[in-house]
């Protein structure tokens, strides 16, 4: 049974405890703070300054014309970048994926592949799949045509988009 005397000495440990805490953590903050306002005021001194070029001059970002990149595009490239596609799209015609066939998509009209069931949201963006409305598409499909249910993100470089769409265009319809 516990008797006064036990549950003095069980206090007592909690109370020993709790003060060995509390001097600990005064220890540790005196030592990593040094005891100066522990980061609230500005008498810290630096270890090390990071030096950031603020005004000099900066780079323009040229815009380049989709045809004049879409011009030059190769097709050999393009099947490269066609790698990220293939998950859900075929280039069979009639085959669909878990996207629509691609197989004579250049110039096609738009929701026009047979059997797969679109979203409807397409049509709204554009009529025909021209090398134009395909740079739209590809570079943020969700931006183009909202409400699509194509979960890809989106070609960012642009001439990742032209080689692909040249590559496209070699399976004519």
């Amino acid at each position: 049974m516990l008797d006064t005397m036990t549950f003095t000495k069980i206090l007592g440990g909690f109370c020993g405890a709790l003060l060995i805490f509390l001097l600990g953590k005064w220890g540790a903050e005196t030592i990593y703070h040094g005891g100066k306002g522990h980061g609230h005021g500005d008498d810290h001194a630096m270890a090390y300054a990071i030096e950031v070029d603020e005004g000099g001059p900066t780079e323009e970002v040229v815009e380049v014309a989709f045809a004049d990149v879409y011009a030059a595009a190769d097709a050999a490239k393009g099947e490269k970048v066609w790698g990220k596609c293939r998950a859900c799209h075929k280039l069979e015609a009639g085959a669909n994926g878990t996207g629509p066939y691609l197989h004579g998509v250049v110039d096609r009209a738009v929701g026009a592949a047979d059997g797969f069931n679109y979203s409807g949201k397409l049509t709204a963006a554009a009529d025909v799949w021209s090398p134009d409305n395909l740079n739209g598409f590809l570079e943020n499909p969700k931006g183009y045509a909202p409400g699509t249910t194509m979960s890809f993100k989106g070609l960012p470089k642009v001439e990742d988009r032209a080689n692909l769409i040249a590559y496209l265009a070699t399976f004519g319809g």
